[in-house]
Order: C-alpha cells, then sequence, then structure tokens
C-alpha cells in the first residue's frame, strides 16, 4: 500500500503560490506486500442456501480467519445471529455444492466433542482463538490431514465453515435450531 497524500498535498500547495519552490517529494511506502496480506485474510458469509442440502433459516453468521505472516497458525472469529441450538462449528474439506470431511474443530473448541444440544437463541461470537497444524482432525475421504493442504483448500476455495444445530428433542432436521449436519455454510472464496 503506498501512502503519496502528503506528496500530492505539497506539490499541490506549492501549485498554489508564485514563487517557485523545489520540493522533493518521497514515496513513502508501507511494509505490507498487498499480494501476500491477501492471501491471509479469508471471510466467509455464512448462510442457509449454502448448506448441503438448502436449510430454510432466518440464521445467518461470518467467519473470519488470519492466517499468520509465517503460515503458522490460524486467528478466527465465527459471529452468528438469529441461531438457536449452536452445538458444534468447523472448517471442512470439499468444492461449493458437496459436504466433505472435518478439518478443524472451531466450536465448542478443538476439543474435538460436540457441545450439548438445546442450547437456545444466541446472537454474537460462538468461537474464537487461534488454531495450528496439533489442532487439526485426522485424514478422512478427500481430506488428508495436512496444514499445507488445509490452507490450500481455504486460499483455492476448497473449504467452507458452518455452524451445526441441534434442538435435542426427537428426530433431527426438524427444521431453524435441528439442523445437526449443519444449518449455515460459508465457503471460501478462493483468491
Amino acid at each position: 500500500m503506498r501512502h503519496i497524500y502528503l506528496p500530492i498535498a505539497v506539490a499541490a500547495l506549492a501549485a498554489c503560490d508564485n514563487t517557485p519552490t523545489e520540493y522533493a517529494t518521497p514515496v513513502v511506502v508501507s511494509g505490507i506486500n498487498a499480494k501476500t496480506e491477501e492471501h491471509r485474510n479469508h471471510t466467509t458469509q455464512l448462510k442457509g442456501d449454502e448448506e448441503v442440502p438448502p436449510r430454510e433459516t432466518g440464521a445467518t453468521g461470518n467467519a473470519v480467519f488470519h492466517i499468520s505472516a509465517d503460515g503458522n497458525s490460524v486467528d478466527y472469529k465465527v459471529i452468528v445471529a438469529n441461531i438457536d441450538n449452536v452445538f458444534m462449528s468447523h472448517i471442512h474439506i470439499g468444492p461449493a455444492g458437496s459436504n466433505g470431511p472435518i478439518a478443524v474443530w472451531l466450536f465448542p473448541s478443538t476439543a474435538q466433542a460436540p457441545g450439548a444440544p438445546g442450547g437456545g437463541r444466541f446472537n454474537g461470537v460462538i468461537a474464537s482463538g487461534t488454531f495450528t497444524a496439533a489442532d487439526l482432525t485426522a485424514a478422512s475421504g478427500a481430506w488428508d490431514g495436512t496444514w499445507a493442504s488445509l490452507l490450500a483448500a481455504i486460499r483455492s476455495g476448497g473449504a467452507y465453515t458452518n455452524v451445526h444445530t441441534n434442538d435435542g428433542v426427537g428426530d433431527p432436521n426438524t427444521g431453524p435450531g435441528d439442523f445437526p449436519g449443519g444449518e449455515i455454510r460459508g465457503q471460501f472464496k478462493g483468491q
């Protein structure tokens, strides 16, 4: 990102003065490589119609991910609105329109055990923290269980985040707040 506002302002002021003046106009360049930074920040918008099969729900959410500069960790935050009975959230490996295996547990934690069903309405941050290669699940299906393949899937759009719900009563999939396979989902966009 280049900051050139000050040199432009100085040049504009000099142009308004009748006295000839010389100014050195340095170009200030920030230390961030925009292309590298772009490949480190990822967001997903979570909606019911992204699930497979699609879910009719008023629930929504966003998940925000930031890959560290050294590529050895990922900071994350999962935010939801108008959702009931959240009991799990993950990153899965899989393209849009298909389901895939879990790569990383986001909620309730990296403990890899679901939360209690029937938790009621929730709005806000359900999960935040940092995960590393030590937090990955074992290889399964299209998922080889490696850190490099997770980062490649995130960067290419071959992974998604979803939030699972369960009311803990009777049969599953009875409506909003009771979609154990996932109520809202967001595909990584790829870059």
